[in-house]
């Protein structure tokens, strides 16, 4: 969108949408964060647990590429409660809830990233 604005020199959208478009991108920015959490608090994690899953997933895109998105924050909430002294079972049940809570983020997100899309194509044609 930013680069169609480019091309015709910000003239056929006006200000109001791009900042719109900017609150979306803040809003999908908080559904990944909120969930999360959501999914780590929902399956009994501490907050050990929803740090660990938060740098896990920074850890795990830096280290390993895109499989880093499910598998960082996973091990991060599992090595949270770890150090949390909670028992294995309660540990990966965490981690399950990191991948629950991710999975949810990302249709949340589509659904935000459609209506984008389609507001995009309703003011340009």
């Amino acid at each position: 969108m930013l680069i169609y604005g480019i091309f015709v020199n910000f003239s056929n959208l006006p200000w109001t949408f791009y900042a719109g478009q900017g609150l979306a991108v803040i809003l999908i920015f908080l559904i990944d964060y909120l969930a999360g959490i959501w999914g780590v608090r929902r399956y009994g994690g501490s907050g050990a647990a929803v740090w660990g899953s938060l740098i896990g997933g920074l850890l795990g895109v830096i280290l390993l590429g895109p499989f880093g998105l499910i598998f960082g924050p996973f091990i991060g909430a599992i090595a949270g409660e770890l150090y949390h002294k909670s028992p294995l079972e309660k540990a990966f049940q965490v981690g399950i809830g990191t991948i629950i809570g991710l999975l949810g983020s990302t249709v949340l997100k589509l659904a935000v990233e459609a209506v984008m899309i389609a507001w995009f194509f309703i003011k340009v044609f």
